[in-house]
């Protein structure tokens, strides 16, 4: 199979590389991650270029990216290589407006998506419950009808965004007694009856990541998403292009970190020679490239597939597993070549290492994402 890049997805690296490196770099990287800020001005500027909407259908104000997977992979790879964290703060809110795009009302997608695409506004998403993470469907957090409203009650976490101004939260809630009894409702961060706690956590220090509690929370009839009861498939819906967006990001950052792991090496000197002529070091240096090359390649078959139109899941999520476990001994290997260094902010392997590790968890563990592959094989 051929994954060379056709002119057009060329042109579209350089143009996202470049934005990256000239518009935001490491220094406001660096920064917004110390200082645990949200990139706003970032967030602004790619509004400005229309790409909050990639996801978004043309007819609906976007550019329709969605039909194209493989040329949202090379943005993701791109807005992740400094940080899987920046890459986050931009890719949380595309991955909910998209349930807005694909079954919101008019008046919805009025509300939300047009100030979101013009920069104005956010989207978080809520699942995980303290008692529920990988099993998702164990959710107890309730909406029931109460005349025409809906009223809320329960508690959520590990909702990444929520507590950003002007942020509209997409609430999966159980609306019925089945397993599977779900509803998602759009739930505006300042509506009365609900208290949000941010998390001080090792990574997610720019988006930020909450707990939500709702007590008798009412919301109006016109705040449910689609059709009451199926907001479980909606959830779904979007997983495989989050499990690619959040691989592209892995190997845009693994790159990054493979790259400053032999910049220091070939600059650093010990008995008399550079670091970087040690076979030890040579030979690592070796294996992270050929893993990194095998994950560059496994996500791109991924998307290519998803372009097909192919059932793209189990391939989606081996990209995912791979990738983040490539990230992460990358970065652990960078972590033990620049020593003492590396745990200095302003050289940056510390960051990578600890986002690295979140790779893991975020957007479905690897323990989950191997019992789908498992699953694909028949098992």
């Amino acid at each position: 199979m051929d994954f060379s890049f056709t002119e057009e997805q060329r042109m579209w690296k350089d143009v996202v590389h470049n934005f990256m490196d000239n518009e935001f770099g490491r220094e406001l990287t660096l920064k917004h991650d110390q200082s645990r800020e949200f990139p706003e001005e970032l967030y602004r500027k790619m509004a400005k270029e229309g790409w909050l909407g990639l996801l978004i259908p043309e007819d609906q104000g976007g550019l329709g990216m969605d039909k194209d997977p493989v040329m949202f992979a090379i943005f993701c790879e791109a807005i992740g290589k400094l940080s899987l964290d920046t890459a986050a703060c931009i890719m949380t809110s595309m991955f909910t407006a998209t349930n807005v795009a694909k079954h919101g009302t008019a008046e919805q997608r009025k509300k939300y998506l047009e100030p979101f695409l013009a920069g104005e506004a956010k989207f978080a998403i809520s699942i995980s419950e303290p008692q529920s993470g990988s099993d998702a469907a164990g959710a107890r957090s309730t909406a029931k009808h109460d005349g025409d409203e809906w009223v809320v009650k329960g508690s959520k976490v590990w909702c990444s965004g929520a507590h950003h101004p002007n942020t509209c939260i997409a609430m999966m809630l159980r609306t019925g007694e089945g397993r599977y009894d779900f509803s998602v409702l759009l739930v505006p961060n300042d509506t009365p009856g609900l208290e949000i706690q941010k998390m001080d956590t090792l990574v997610r220090r720019s988006l930020g990541t909450t707990s939500l509690f709702m007590d008798d929370l009412r919301l109006s009839e016109g705040a449910l998403l689609g059709e009451a009861g199926k907001g479980w498939k909606y959830i779904g819906e979007h997983l495989d292009f989050e499990r690619l967006s959040i691989a592209a990001s892995q190997i845009g950052n693994a790159r990054t970190a493979l790259h400053d792991t032999l910049t220091y090496l070939s600059e650093r000197e010990a008995f008399g020679k550079k670091l970087v002529q040690f076979q030890v070091l040579k030979h690592r240096l070796a294996e992270d490239q050929a893993r990194l090359s095998a994950a560059y390649y496994l996500v791109y078959a991924a998307a290519s597939a998803m372009a097909r139109g192919a059932n793209a899941t189990s391939l989606v999520s081996q990209a995912k597993l791979i990738s983040s476990q490539t990230l992460f001994d990358i970065a652990t290997n960078g972590m033990q070549a620049l020593g003492g260094y590396s745990q200095l902010p302003e050289y940056h392997m510390e960051r990578y290492f600890r986002e690295a590790k979140h790779g893991m968890v975020g957007g479905g563990t690897n323990e989950i994402l191997r019992s789908i592959i498992a699953k694909s094989m028949g098992l």
